[in-house]
């Protein structure tokens, strides 16, 4: 029986999964592709030229938008953490603690399976470089939650700390940032998004030859603030006449995509693109601090610069209400952009509404790989829709809530503040109703025209509320007295110091502009903290 015939939740019921491929329907699909799924920080779905930009540079996603199928309405959480969470799990973060992205709710609960552990039961290879933000303890690591490499940085960014134990190291900076390799801190010489481009692409060379499918999970800090681009991206747009934080995010986008066209190349040369499920997204909705748009509603545009032409630059987002830390469209809406050459269609445009708890159930789908029993999820798999666009897709509801609560608050306080409901055609935000076929601005409250359905809308996530609340397992958590990030950085230093990081050896492609650097690079203030 082929999956296009079943559900992924039956399959999932009576163990299909484990013996049901899709090669069944598609004969000549790789029977184990490896994935590289891209995640950036904070860009949201509006600042990329494919997506009706006027004005961002961005020729490589613009290219993969063009072949790819592109799931136009694909939802995510309204922050960073809650996203990691529900995609590392398939399921909310608020069923998996995860209801902040510090004071200890930004940890993933140990019990949960992640998307690494099942696909390592069909053979993967499993890395991840960049941002983590699920635990800097170290049973929350991802060494620990699946992952055989790890590249990473603590925190919800570089060199951040907060109360807690969510704490990058200490005076980290974009500019030649050390990273966590495996457990052990190491110096690199770079930019940020340079380095983490240079290790991903250095781990798929040493494994694209096993005989293991792989799964690398690339998630760059960027273009999260501190807003700080490398100098001659951040140059272009203040001699536009951009104020220093929306040069630095917009810079930020666009030498990301100079590192997609890098990564695409080496792809095609390493002969990796047909048997490889290569996807772009992002984490939630466009920063405000970086876009220029005003307020958290991200209305009205403002003028951020103009070109030499005289033309004016207005800031853009897509005509959405919300910015991230909304639960409006704008607030929660990403890119998904699904390349598989040669296996799915290039250049298609999917309508349905889809969600990044979706992603677990679509590789693990592709993979083949065994679900537990006890792995609760809430996803489904996207594979029926990559391979036709009027294949079945039910109906069903998509919750959110903000939750960033204050710390030691009553979650049940919040209950009925910044949530929302999301179906095909519906937003439900609060009390508000939105018609998003007829009104994807959300410009006008049509609860009264729809009572029935703002009702039923309101009484789901009321259930999901209730359901979810008992699984905040983090929110009585004390705060830890030790940041580990802080502690084991000075007791490496302390014992064997930290050596300079080993760069693989990557031929670039002749296309490559390598970043140049300031004579003196922007420092923050360094305090250190006692050994």
């Amino acid at each position: 029986m082929s999956r296009f015939n079943i559900s992924l939740y039956v399959a999932f019921k009576f163990l299909l999964i484990a013996t049901t491929t899709i090669n069944a329907a598609h004969t000549s699909l790789p029977e184990k592709p490896n994935f590289i799924f891209v995640m950036t920080d904070d860009q949201g779905y509006a600042p990329i030229g494919a997506h009706g930009h006027p004005w961002i540079r961005t020729p490589n996603l613009d290219r993969m938008h063009g072949d790819s199928i592109r799931f136009d309405r694909f939802m995510v959480g309204s922050t960073c953490a809650p996203s990691r969470a529900g995609l590392m799990a398939g399921d909310y973060s608020i069923r998996n603690g995860v209801t902040h992205t510090i004071y200890e709710r930004e940890r993933l609960r140990l019990e949960a399976i992640t998307l690494p552990e099942i696909l390592k039961k069909a053979g993967y290879l499993n890395g991840y470089f960049g941002k983590w933000h699920l635990g800097d303890e170290d049973p929350y690591q991802p060494e620990n939650r699946g992952f055989d490499e790890s590249f990473i940085h603590g925190a919800g960014g570089i060199g951040q700390k907060f109360p807690g134990s969510c704490a990058d190291v200490p005076g980290n900076t974009y500019f030649d940032p050390v990273f966590r390799h495996n457990g052990k801190f190491v110096k690199t010489k770079g930019y940020c998004t340079d380095v983490l481009f240079k290790a991903t692409l250095g781990w798929i060379k040493s494994v694209k030859d096993k005989k293991q499918p792989f799964f690398a999970y690339l998630s760059p800090n960027a273009p999260h603030s501190p807003f700080i681009a490398p100098p001659e991206y951040q140059k272009y747009y203040e001699d536009l006449g951009f104020g220093s934080k929306p040069a630095g995010f917009y810079g930020m986008i666009e030498h990301i995509d100079m590192n997609i066209g890098v990564l695409m190349d080496k792809l095609e040369e390493w002969k990796l693109l047909e048997s490889t499920v290569v996807i772009f997204t992002s984490d939630n909705g466009m920063t405000r601090g970086g876009s220029g748009l005003i307020g958290f509603e991200g209305q009205p545009q403002v003028e951020l610069g103009r070109k030499q032409d005289g033309s004016v630059m207005m800031s853009y987002n897509a005509g959405m209400k919300g910015l991230k830390g909304t639960a409006h469209e704008g607030g929660v809406r990403v890119p998904f952009f699904v390349k598989w050459k040669g296996q799915i269609n290039r250049g298609e445009t999917r309508e349905q509404v889809a969600s990044y708890l979706d992603v677990l159930p679509t590789l693990a789908d592709l993979a083949g790989s065994p679900i537990p029993l006890r792995q609760k999820f809430k996803g489904r798999s996207l594979v029926p829709l990559l391979f036709d666009a009027n294949s079945e897709w039910e109906e069903r509801y998509l919750f959110e809530h903000v939750t960033r609560w204050p710390h030691k608050a009553n979650p049940d306080d919040y209950k009925w503040q910044k949530y929302s409901v999301r179906s095909h055609r519906f937003r439900l935000v609060e009390d508000a109703l939105y018609d998003m076929k007829n009104d994807p601005g959300q410009n006008k409250d049509v609860s009264t025209q729809f009572p029935e359905i703002a009702k039923r809308m309101k009484d789901a996530y009321e259930k999901f509320w209730n359901e979810a609340r008992p699984l905040m397992v983090n929110e009585d958590v004390p705060l830890a007295e030790l940041r580990p990030y802080h502690f084991n950085y000075f007791k490496q230093e302390k014992a064997e110091g930290i050596p300079l990081w080993q760069e693989p050896v990557i031929t670039m492609p002749s296309s490559y502009v390598p970043t140049t650097y300031p004579e003196k690079l922007p420092e923050k203030k360094k305090r250190r903290l006692r050994k």
